[in-house]
C-alpha cells in the first residue's frame, strides 16, 4: 500500500513539474502554492537531505537534456538556489558541460554560476579555463567579454599569467564592450596580484588613450584602483577625458569627475586668491577707461584662469542636469572645490532638485549642502523654502534641515525661521523636538538681536508636559544666560522652582551648574537647593553628583555659615561613593577649599579657581569641520576618514607647466601625398601682397589663353601634359617680376631656397588666374604642381575652388610671415581687401562663363576622395559632369568674429570660403580677417582653448607680430559634424584673450555634388518617407527666372545645379561635409507663384533648418 503511494506521489510531482515547464515555454502563469489537500499528499516521510538529493538529480537530469529550454530552466533554479544561500556546487560537472552552448542566455548564466563557485572549487574551475580561453577568440563580442570577466573572477593565484595574456590581448580588442571589460579585469587580477602593477599599468596606459566613451569609465577606475598618484598618465589624456565627458555612461562620469578634481587641484593655481580679478572674457575693458584699466592692472594682478581649468568647468556643467543624482553631486562638489567662488552658486539649483529623490539620497545632499551653507549661505538663502521640514520626514532628514536653516539663519529671514522653529517643537518625535531647541539656541547666539526673544521662548518651554523638552531646554537656556548673566536672575530662580520636577540628569546638572556660577544673585535659593541635593545625593547620576560637589564648594567659598555642614556632608558623601570620579573629585575639593596642615598655598587660590569667570560658549554646527573632507565621499559621510579615501591636495603656489597636457595632432591626410606637397609649398609663399594690379591683369591675360586650349584637350593626359608645360612657360615669364618684389613683401622669408622661390612663383600665377576667370589655366598650374594631371585638374576647375584652395593656403603662410615692420604690413593688407572685392564682383559678372565653372560641386567631391581611386578617370568623364551644373558663385558673406573694443584693439571678422578644406575633407574650410586697429604692435596671436570638444578645430599658426593698422588673413579647418553648433574658442595674444565663437549656417556644412537627371530622380527614390521633407512656398515674383532661383539657392546653401528636362522643375545636389551624406533639392514652380520644396537626406534636422533658410531666401524679393 505505501509502495503504491508513494510512487502516486513521485508520479505526481514529475507531472506538476513538466506542467509548469510546459507553461512556461507557452508563457503561461499557473499557481504554484499548494492547497492544505495538496500539501497532505505531497508530504513524505523523506528527510531533508533526501529531497535535496532528490531535486538535484533532477536538474542534472534536465542540464543534459538535449532541449535547450529545459537547460534554461534548470539554470535559472540553480541560480535561483544561489541567490537564497543554498550550496549547488554538486552540480558544477553538470553546469560546466553546457559552457559550449550557442545559446547566449544559457551561456551567461553558467557564467554566473561558475564565478560563484570559482574559489571554492578551485580543481574544478581550471578544467573550463581552456573553454574560456577559446571564448576569448569568438566572433561575438558579448561571449569574448563574458568569458574575460569570468577568468578574471576565478580567484586562482596560479592562472595569473593566463589573466594577464587574456587582459592585454582584450586591451587590443577592436571591440569597445570587450576592452571595456578588460579594465574592468584589471582591478580583479590587481586585488588577487599586486605584484603585476607594472604591467597593469602599461595595459591602463593604453587604454587611457582609447577615443570610445564606453571604455573611459571603466578604464579610470582601474587607474584610480592600481595607480592613482600616476598623474603623469592623464595630462596627454585630460582634453580628451574632459570633452569625452558628456557621452561617458553615468557611473564613469562619477568616477572621471572624482579623478579630475584631484588632478586640477595639483596642476592649477587657485581661483580664490584675495583680491584675484578675472579678466578671461576681458569684458571691462568694453566699460572702463584705458586710464582706469592700466591703474586696476597695477594694483591688483588680474587671475588668467588655466583654458584646460576652464574646459574642465565648461564640460562637467552640463551634466548639472542628469537624471542621476550620484552626477550631479559629483559635478557639484567639482565646482565647490574647483571653480571660482561667484561660480559655485550655479550647482545651487540642481542639488535643491535632488531633494525630491528618495530619502537615502536626500540625506547624503542634505549632507553636503549643510556643509556647504556654513561657508556661503547666500547660495542657499533663496531656497530656503524647500528646506522646510515635512510631516513624512524621517527624523535623520528633518535633523538635517534643521541644520540647514540655522545655517541659513540672519537678520532678515530670522523672523521666518523662528516662526517655523515653534511649529517644530510641537512635533511628537521628540528627538527633533530637543534638536529644534538647539537650534534655537543657536540662532540666538548667533545673532544678537534675536537673543532674548530666543531666551524668553525658551522659558515658556520649562512648563511643558514633556521632560525632554523641558531638560533640553534648560540645557540651552543655561548657555545663553553665560551671555548675559546679570540680566537673567529671574530666569535663574524661576528654574530652580523646576528642580524637583525635571529628573532628566543633563538638566538637573545645568541647573546645579547655574546655581553654583551665579550664587551670589542668587543667595537665598541657592543654599536651600544644596539642602534638597544632599538628601538625594546617593540616587543620582555621576554627572548630577559632580556639579553638587562643586556646587557644595562655591557655596562654601561664598556663604560658609549657611553651608560649612552641609558641604562637610556631601564631601563625606563623594568620600566613599562607588564612583572614583567622584572619590577623586571630593578629595581635590576638600584639600582645595578647606584649610588645614597639608593643603599648603593652594588653598588660598581656591577662590579664583573656582569662581573664576567663564568664557561664554560658542554654539557651532555639527558639520562645522566637516569641510576637511572631500564632498560627496564617504568620508564626508562619516565624519572620519574612510578607508581608500584620497585627499585633495592644496592649490599649488605656481602652477605646473601646461604643455604635458599638449597633444600631437597627427593629420589624417596622409595618403593625399600631392595635396600635402602642395599645402607645404603654399606656405612659403610670402608675395601676394606685394602684387600689383598690373602684373594681375597681364597674368590674367595669359591664363585665360591657356584657358581655352587646355578646355579643347580630350584626355586627362593629354590634358595633363599640356598643363603643366603651359604653367611652366608661365611661371618661367613671371619669375624676373615675381623675385623682385619678394624682399619687398615679407621679412620672414630668408629660410626659403631658390626653389621655394620658384613654387612661390607658381603658386601666385594660380591664385591671379582665377581672379580673371581662367578656371582651366588654375587646374593647369595645379596638375603641374601636384605631379597628378586627371585629379588636379577635376578637382581644380572651379574658380572658387582653385582660388579659395590657394588663398587658403597663402593664409597660413601669411600667419607665419608678417613683417615687424609697420610700413610693410600696411602695404601687406590694403592688396588683400582689394584682391577680394575685385574677386567677388568678377564672378558675380561673368555670367557667359557658365561652362567653366561648372566643375566646381565636382571638385568638392573628388577632392575628398583617395588620389589613387581616380587615376582611371577619362576625360569624357569629367567633360559629360562638367555641362550638368550651372556656376554656383555668390557673394561672401562675413560674419565679425570680435569686435575692436571688445578685443582691445584687435578685431576679427570670417566668412566661409566654400572649398575644400587643405587639412582634412570632412572640415569646413574658415577664412579669418584679423585686423590690428589698437595704438600697438600686436604679438602671438594664436588659438586657445577650444569647445565644444566634439569639435575639430585645425587651428592657424601662431602670427608672431601683427603691426599697427594691419591686417592679416588667414584659414581655419572645423569639423562641425554636419551640426549647426557653434565652434568657441579662445583667441589669444600675448598679453589677453578673447572669448569668440563661430556659427556655420547650415548651407555651409554642404560642398556640391555633381549628379545628371536621371542619377538625382535614382537617389531621390532611395531618400524618401522619414527621409523627406517638403513644403509649399509663396515665391517672391521676381524669384520666378531660373537664374533668379538659383542665384537663391546657392546663396543659401553650398550646392551643385544639376540639369533638368523641364522648365518647372530646379534640382541641386551636395553633399554633408563631414559625412558625406547625400542632400538633394528640388524645386517645383506651380502656379501662382508657388513650388514644391523638397529636399531628401538621412539628415532630418539639417533638412528642416536648410527647408527654412531656402524658404526664407526665395520669398524675398
Amino acid at each position: 500500500m505505501d509502495a503504491g503511494l508513494s510512487s502516486l506521489r513521485s508520479d505526481a510531482v514529475g507531472a506538476m513539474r513538466t506542467a509548469l515547464v510546459s507553461a512556461e515555454n507557452l508563457q503561461l502563469s499557473l499557481r504554484t502554492g499548494l492547497s492544505q489537500e495538496e500539501q497532505a499528499l505531497t508530504q513524505t516521510k523523506r528527510s531533508p537531505k533526501e529531497i535535496h538529493e532528490s531535486g538535484n538529480e533532477d536538474l542534472k537530469e534536465m542540464l543534459e537534456s538535449n532541449k535547450e529550454s529545459l537547460k534554461l530552466e534548470a539554470m535559472k533554479r540553480v541560480v535561483g538556489l544561489i541567490a537564497k544561500g543554498k550550496n549547488a556546487s554538486e552540480l558544477f560537472p553538470a553546469v560546466v558541460k553546457n559552457v559550449a552552448s550557442k545559446n547566449i542566455e544559457l551561456k551567461k548564466l553558467v557564467y554566473v554560476y561558475l564565478v560563484r563557485y570559482a574559489e571554492e572549487q578551485q580543481d574544478l574551475a581550471l578544467l573550463s579555463i581552456s573553454t574560456f580561453q577559446r571564448a576569448l577568440k569568438d566572433p561575438n563580442q558579448f561571449i569574448r567579454a563574458s568569458a574575460l570577466r569570468v577568468l578574471s573572477s576565478i580567484r586562482v593565484p596560479i592562472i595569473v599569467p593566463i589573466m594577464m595574456l587574456a587582459i592585454k590581448e582584450s586591451a587590443a580588442d577592436l571591440s569597445p564592450y570587450v576592452r571595456k571589460t578588460s579594465a574592468h579585469a584589471i582591478q580583479k587580477l590587481y586585488s588577487l596580484d599586486p605584484d603585476q602593477k607594472e604591467q597593469l599599468i602599461e595595459v591602463i596606459e593604453k587604454l587611457l588613450k582609447d577615443k570610445s566613451t564606453l571604455v573611459a569609465g571603466s578604464v579610470v577606475m582601474a587607474f584610480e584602483e592600481v595607480c592613482p598618484d600616476r598623474i603623469d598618465l592623464i595630462h596627454k589624456n585630460y582634453r580628451k577625458l574632459c570633452n569625452l565627458l558628456v557621452d561617458v555612461e553615468e557611473w564613469g562620469q562619477v568616477v572621471i569627475i572624482s579623478m579630475l578634481t584631484r588632478y586640477a587641484r595639483t596642476q592649477f593655481t587657485s581661483p580664490w586668491k584675495d583680491g584675484a580679478m578675472f579678466d578671461e572674457n576681458n569684458e571691462k575693458a568694453f566699460y572702463d577707461s584705458d586710464s582706469e584699466e592700466k591703474k586696476d592692472e597695477t594694483e591688483a594682478k588680474p587671475y588668467i584662469m588655466d583654458p584646460d581649468h576652464r574646459l574642465l568647468l565648461r564640460n562637467t556643467k552640463p551634466l548639472l542636469q542628469s537624471r542621476n543624482t550620484a552626477v550631479v553631486m559629483s559635478v557639484a562638489q567639482l565646482y565647490w572645490h574647483l571653480a571660482p567662488k561667484h561660480e559655485v552658486s550655479i550647482v545651487t539649483k540642481s542639488l535643491v532638485r535632488l531633494l525630491r529623490s528618495h530619502r537615502e539620497v536626500q540625506y547624503i545632499v542634505l549632507q553636503n549642502i549643510a556643509t556647504m551653507s556654513i561657508q556661503r549661505k547666500g547660495m542657499f538663502e533663496p531656497y530656503m523654502k524647500s528646506f522646510y521640514v515635512r510631516s513624512t520626514d524621517a527624523t535623520h532628514i528633518k535633523t538635517l534641515k534643521l541644520e540647514i536653516l540655522t545655517n541659513l539663519a540672519n537678520e532678515a529671514n530670522i523672523s521666518t525661521i523662528l516662526r517655523e522653529f515653534q511649529t517644530y517643537v510641537k512635533s511628537q518625535d521628540k528627538a527633533f523636538a530637543a534638536a529644534t531647541i538647539q537650534a534655537i539656541g543657536r540662532c540666538a547666539t548667533n545673532i544678537s538681536e534675536v537673543t532674548d526673544t530666543c531666551l524668553n521662548g525658551l522659558v515658556l518651554l520649562l512648563s511643558n508636559r514633556d521632560e525632554t523638552v523641558v531638560a533640553e531646554s534648560v540645557v540651552v537656556i543655561k548657555k545663553l544666560l553665560q551671555t548675559q548673566p546679570t540680566q537673567h536672575s529671574e530666569i535663574i530662580k524661576h528654574m530652580a522652582k523646576l528642580f524637583d520636577n525635571i529628573t532628566v540628569p543633563m538638566a538637573r546638572a545645568s541647573i546645579l551648574w547655574l546655581m553654583g556660577e551665579y550664587c551670589e544673585r542668587v543667595p537665598k535659593i541657592a543654599p536651600d537647593v544644596l539642602r534638597k541635593m544632599a538628601k538625594t545625593f546617593t540616587a543620582e547620576e555621576d554627572i548630577v553628583k559632580l556639579q553638587t560637589v562643586n556646587l557644595a564648594a562655591k557655596l562654601y567659598l561664598t556663604n560658609s555659615k549657611q553651608t560649612k555642614l552641609l558641604t562637610q556632608y556631601i564631601l563625606n558623601l563623594g568620600k566613599y561613593d562607588q564612583s572614583y570620579d567622584i572619590r577623586d573629585r571630593t578629595r581635590f575639593i576638600r584639600q582645595l577649599i578647606v584649610p588645614n596642615e597639608k593643603s599648603g598655598a593652594l588653598n588660598k587660590y581656591a577662590r579664583r579657581i573656582l569662581l573664576a569667570p567663564k568664557p561664554a560658549p560658542v554654539l557651532q554646527s555639527a558639520f562645522k569641520d566637516r569641510d576637511r573632507y572631500q564632498l560627496g565621499t564617504l568620508s564626508h559621510s562619516l565624519n572620519t576618514k574612510a578607508s581608500g579615501y584620497q585627499e585633495l591636495s592644496d592649490w599649488p603656489e605656481v602652477a605646473p607647466d601646461q604643455s604635458v597636457r599638449n597633444v600631437e595632432v597627427i593629420e589624417p591626410i596622409k595618403e593625399w601625398a600631392p595635396i600635402v606637397g602642395k599645402a607645404k609649398k603654399t606656405k612659403s609663399d610670402e608675395k601676394f601682397y606685394s602684387d600689383d594690379e598690373e602684373e594681375k591683369e597681364e597674368e590674367g591675360s595669359e591664363s585665360s589663353g591657356s584657358d581655352d586650349s587646355s578646355s579643347s584637350s580630350s584626355s586627362s593626359e593629354g590634358l595633363m601634359l599640356f598643363s603643366g608645360s603651359e604653367s611652366e612657360e608661365e611661371s618661367s615669364e613671371e619669375s624676373e617680376k615675381t623675385s623682385s618684389d619678394s624682399g619687398q613683401s615679407s621679412s620672414g622669408s630668408e629660410k626659403s631656397s631658390s626653389e621655394s622661390d620658384s613654387e612661390q612663383k607658381k603658386k601666385k600665377k594660380t591664385k591671379k588666374a582665377p581672379q580673371k576667370k581662367s578656371k582651366p589655366t588654375a587646374a593647369d598650374s595645379d596638375s603641374d604642381e601636384n605631379g597628378n594631371g586627371p585629379v588636379a585638374q577635376a578637382s581644380s576647375s572651379s574658380a572658387e575652388s582653385s582660388s579659395g584652395s590657394e588663398s587658403d593656403s597663402e593664409d597660413d603662410s601669411n600667419s607665419d610671415s608678417v613683417t615687424p615692420q609697420k610700413k610693410k604690413s600696411d602695404a601687406k593688407s590694403k592688396p588683400k581687401v582689394e584682391v577680394k572685392s575685385k574677386k567677388e564682383v568678377s564672378l558675380l559678372d561673368l555670367d557667359d562663363f557658365s561652362p567653366a565653372p561648372t566643375n566646381a560641386p565636382k571638385s568638392s567631391v573628388i577632392s575628398s576622395s583617395l588620389l589613387s581611386d581616380l587615376e582611371g578617370l577619362s576625360l569624357s568623364n569629367v567633360s559629360s559632369t562638367m555641362q550638368l551644373t550651372t556656376p554656383s558663385f555668390c557673394p561672401v558673406k562675413t560674419y565679425e568674429l570680435l569686435h575692436h573694443m571688445t578685443g582691445k584693439g584687435l578685431s576679427a571678422k570670417y566668412h566661409f570660403p566654400r572649398q575644400p578644406c587643405l587639412y582634412q575633407p570632412s572640415m569646413v574650410s574658415v577664412q579669418v580677417i584679423l585686423t590690428n586697429g589698437s595704438d600697438h604692435c600686436l604679438e602671438e596671436i594664436h588659438i586657445g582653448d577650444r569647445s565644444p570638444g566634439s569639435l575639430s578645430i585645425h587651428c592657424f599658426n601662431t602670427i608672431e607680430r601683427l603691426e599697427q593698422e594691419a591686417s592679416v588673413t588667414v584659414s581655419m579647418g572645423i569639423d562641425f559634424s554636419d551640426s549647426t553648433q557653434a565652434a568657441n574658442f579662445q583667441l589669444c595674444t600675448k598679453e589677453n584673450q578673447f572669448s569668440v565663437s563661430i556659427q556655420p549656417a547650415v548651407g555651409e556644412l554642404l560642398m556640391p555634388s555633381s549628379l545628371n537627371e536621371q542619377d538625382f530622380c535614382k537617389e531621390q527614390g532611395k531618400l524618401l518617407g522619414m527621409n523627406e521633407t517638403s513644403a509649399t512656398i509663396t515665391m517672391a515674383t521676381a524669384n520666378s527666372s531660373s537664374q533668379a532661383i538659383n542665384k537663391h539657392v546657392l546663396s543659401v546653401a553650398n550646392v551643385g545645379v544639376v540639369s533638368s528636362s523641364h522648365n518647372n522643375f530646379h534640382r541641386f545636389a551636395g553633399r554633408t561635409v563631414s559625412s558625406s551624406a547625400l542632400v538633394l533639392v528640388s524645386l517645383e514652380l506651380k502656379e501662382s507663384s508657388t513650388a514644391l520644396l523638397t529636399i531628401n537626406t538621412d539628415k532630418s534636422v539639417m533638412a528642416s533648418m536648410l527647408l527654412r533658410d531656402l524658404k526664407q531666401a526665395l520669398a524675398q524679393a
